[in-house]
């Protein structure tokens, strides 16, 4: 739940402020807080000049990218954090000071953002072949995982003298018998899909798993922080050439993109000069300079835009 400028959230605040002017926003003993009082002591703050530099972005980024962005791929992307954080999916709302409408309105923001950065950076050959190196397609396995190595070695041992025929059958056999891991033991030890992006699974496990084919398991045991595995290989695809995966390969740049913050200044910048915006409020003129007035003109992905 990534932010730019500042949580969407804040937006929230600036609501009153649409009309901004003599209607009251409070009452006190001491007399009354009026909008354009309440605006002209939020436009001094750091926080409410951040909001402001929030709310131009998204209209400029609605206006350039809001065709590319479907109501869909937001409630896709809402309904994955719901899942995610499953029965504590209020409560870490509530804790960020965000409602779920909010949240969906951060996820637009951050799929629009993401169309300007797609629009705006130029990846090189040399940055496809960088991303290769390390990039695995997405592969199934099942593991049998067990507290000790002994036992491990055990499993590899029975699977030594099974027809490659009725590899999974009988892995399937072996991980309700000896598996620890209650999520899958029933299911025969296999995992959701994974790739090389994964961040759930332990490195180690995901290193020894990469190296087999499919139908093949681990010689040895694989010592991960939970125990002992092995792991067979339900299907790998193989690691292929850079051309049959270059849409993966963009769209993991472009991910790495929405981390780098170089990136993201140039970005913007380019978004704003194009939005063509106008400061009205002369204590507010310059609230934009970091990125209209920036002299970067051209870069490539993680150093510059097109």
């Amino acid at each position: 739940m990534k932010k730019w400028f500042i949580a969407l959230a804040g937006l929230l605040l600036t609501v009153t402020l649409a009309g901004c002017g003599n209607q009251t926003v409070a009452t006190t003993s001491g007399g009354k807080i009026t909008e354009s009082a309440y605006y002209s002591s939020l436009k001094g703050t750091s926080s409410g000049k951040q909001v402001l530099q929030q709310m131009i972005l998204n209209k400029v980024l609605e206006k350039q990218y809001g065709d590319k962005v479907k109501k869909s791929q937001v409630t896709k992307q809402f309904n994955t954090y719901k899942t995610q954080y499953g029965s504590s999916f209020k409560s870490v709302l509530s804790q960020s000071g965000m409602t779920e409408s909010s949240l969906k309105t951060e996820i637009r923001s951050n799929l629009l953002l993401k169309e300007a950065v797609k629009d705006n950076v130029t990846i090189t050959d040399a940055q496809y072949k960088k991303q290769f190196k390390s990039y695995e397609p997405e592969v199934s396995v099942a593991h049998i995982l067990v507290s000790k190595k002994s036992t491990a070695n055990k499993i590899i041992s029975e699977l030594k003298d099974t027809k490659k025929s009725d590899m999974t059958s009988e892995f399937t056999k072996l991980a309700k018998k000896y598996s620890t891991d209650t999520a899958t033991k029933n299911k025969g030890g296999k995992l959701s899909a994974f790739d090389s992006t994964d961040t759930s699974l332990d490195s180690t496990f995901k290193k020894a798993a990469f190296k087999l084919k499919t139908g093949e398991y681990t010689a040895t045991p694989v010592k991960t922080q939970y125990g002992y595995h092995v792991i067979l290989m339900l299907k790998n695809p193989g690691k292929g050439t850079i051309k049959e995966h270059k849409a993966e390969l963009k769209k993991q740049i472009i991910d790495n993109d929405m981390n780098d913050s170089t990136v993201l200044h140039n970005v913007v910048a380019k978004v704003l000069k194009k939005g063509d915006v106008s400061i009205k409020d002369n204590d507010l003129k310059n609230i934009l300079s970091d990125y209209l007035s920036s002299s970067k003109s051209s870069t490539t992905s993680n150093s510059s835009s097109k």
